[in-house]
């Protein structure tokens, strides 16, 4: 199994923009020297849920700080951008990391971003085919057009073109069977997962991969800490948790937003800490975060397994320390 890590780049306390870059870097530095494969980029915009709106700018940063790990989006927000210029970012990334990149893609969730941007979330899913297949069309290296429905492109070819041949490996997220359908039909990996997805729902989506092809390679992505005891573990499970309630919010458009400020709002039935640790979490000591590794491989069948270990406001100290201690004593099991 593949290991890497997940930064979302939250703060729930509001720190300094310059913290949160500087403990991102710390992070994706950490991740190299313990041996992860690769360190993942969310995309969000106008909120501390996230500080990272322009994901492939800090993916050129953090490769050029190391020489081996891979830098990915998890995930570019396709519809709130010309798929032109995602194409030309995601070729000009690829180059300057020496083809060390894999790239997520994903239609966004977030009616508060979208109508800042002066867009409707409802408008993503056309935007969103349209724009994908101009994506795959730019990166053949050729001149093309495009006469779609949105998008009406004349000839034209982009520079730079991706060192990785044919392309950069592209990966969708999918947190519904029609998301992962579609990823799958069009020969993408699929990363699923997140806050707020209980491993019996991506034990569904297993059963879909089966059903439509056999080949494609599915990603989970889980908040991990490994806990010194039961109450260290219980503590950063409610840290957790307002990732949980915020991502939730934010995707049924009941979120609260003050002064930029993202506000944990609690859902009508939440799970309780027990049910955090059990379905949604990997949390616990090393033998603990093993057991619920080997759960989710047997459920999804998963190649990949990305670490969320920066969650809530969990200090920096401890999130490292989380990360050392995992390399240690959790990944060798699944070598």
């Amino acid at each position: 199994m593949k290991f890497g890590t997940f930064l979302l780049m939250q703060s729930p306390s509001a720190r300094s923009s310059e913290e949160i870059y500087r403990r991102g870097v710390d992070v994706a530095q950490a991740a190299e020297a313990l041996g992860f494969r690769s360190v993942w980029l969310a995309e969000h915009h106008f909120s501390t849920y996230g500080y990272l709106s322009r994901p492939a700018q800090l993916a050129t940063h953090i490769a050029a700080k190391t020489t081996r790990l891979r830098v990915g989006t998890a995930v570019i927000v396709v519809p709130l951008h010309h798929p032109l210029v995602v194409a030309e970012e995601i070729a000009t990334l690829d180059l300057l990391a020496g083809g060390r990149v894999d790239i997520g893609l994903g239609r966004g969730y977030q009616h508060y971003e979208f109508e800042r941007l002066g867009l409707e979330l409802e408008s993503g899913r056309a935007r969103w085919d349209e724009a994908v297949d101009i994506i795959l069309k730019a990166f053949e290296g050729k001149p093309f057009s495009y006469d779609g429905k949105i998008f009406k492109i004349p000839e034209t070819t982009i520079f730079p073109q991706p060192l990785q041949k044919p392309r950069p490996p592209i990966w969708i997220t999918a947190q519904s069977p029609d998301s992962v359908e579609g990823a799958v039909r069009r020969g993408f990996n699929v990363l699923t997962g997140g806050f707020g997805v209980p491993l019996e729902r991506m034990a569904e989506f297993r059963r879909l991969f089966d059903r439509i092809v056999a080949e494609v390679k599915p990603s989970v992505q889980r908040a991990v800490y490994v806990a010194d005891n039961d109450a260290d573990a219980r503590e950063a499970a409610e840290q957790a948790r307002w990732n949980m309630r915020v991502t939730l919010s934010l995707r049924n458009n009941y979120q609260r937003v003050e002064k930029g400020r993202a506000i944990a709002v609690p859902a009508p039935k939440e799970p309780t800490v027990d049910e955090l640790l059990d379905r949604y979490l990997v949390i616990g000591t090393p033998d603990t975060c093993v057991r619920q590794i080997k759960r989710i491989e047997a459920a999804v069948g998963i190649t990949h397994f990305n670490c969320s270990f920066w969650f809530g406001d969990l200090e920096h100290a401890r999130v490292l320390r989380s990360m050392e201690t995992f390399a240690r004593e959790v990944m060798p099991a699944f070598a």
